[in-house]
């Protein structure tokens, strides 16, 4: 009875901090869309930035029998929300690890475009059909093939909301093989 009494103390627990991780992501999207986060008037290097978060994600991305290459140009600075950006790229390479399998690479560029930073994250995994890529950056989607993984279809929705937050333009791309994500900043002073 104790041991019966625990599991369900645990699913109960689970599924609470599942319902608080699909909250805080309603809630940032809808943060991000009303305008509410002041973006201008900040500058950041995202330079560091990219390379801070490929460091940090070598060590899980290794475990999972993954590889990270980087090609990332210094000094390119951008005006708005250093975490905000952060979540954008944390919930682009989560589904780069989450949706893909091991022995795929993972590649993060960033490049000075003139006015624009370009900031590239691609896989070479089995990427999104050609006729589901429009329905990705729609709230609550899962692809078929992602059914079976955790989450809630909320990720790519932030990512588009941030990146409009900071005038950015967002494009899904084909990798032949896997997906591209390529999201290009306004550059400070640009």
């Amino acid at each position: 009875a104790v041991e019966a009494m625990r599991d369900a103390l645990h699913d109960v627990i689970e599924h609470t901090d599942d319902m608080l991780v699909l909250f805080t992501a309603i809630l940032s999207i809808s943060e991000v869309e009303a305008g509410t986060l002041p973006l201008t008037g900040r500058s950041f290097d995202l330079s560091a930035l990219v390379t801070d978060l490929a460091d940090s994600y070598d060590p899980a991305a290794e475990d999972a029998g993954r590889t990270i290459v980087r090609a990332i140009e210094p000094n390119i600075e951008i005006e708005g929300s250093r975490e905000l950006v952060a979540q954008l790229m944390v919930n682009l390479l989560d589904n780069a690890l989450r949706h893909t399998s091991s022995g795929v690479t993972i590649s993060m560029s960033l490049k000075d475009s003139g006015a624009r930073a370009e900031l590239t994250i691609a896989d070479d995994g089995p990427g999104i059909p050609r006729g589901q890529r429009s329905h990705v950056f729609k709230r609550f989607t899962r692809l078929e093939h992602s059914r079976s993984t955790p989450g809630h279809g909320l990720g790519l929705s932030l990512v588009a909301a941030i990146a409009a937050a900071h005038k950015a333009t967002l494009a899904l791309e084909d990798n032949r093989p896997g997906v591209k994500m390529v999201i290009g900043f306004k550059r400070s002073g640009g």
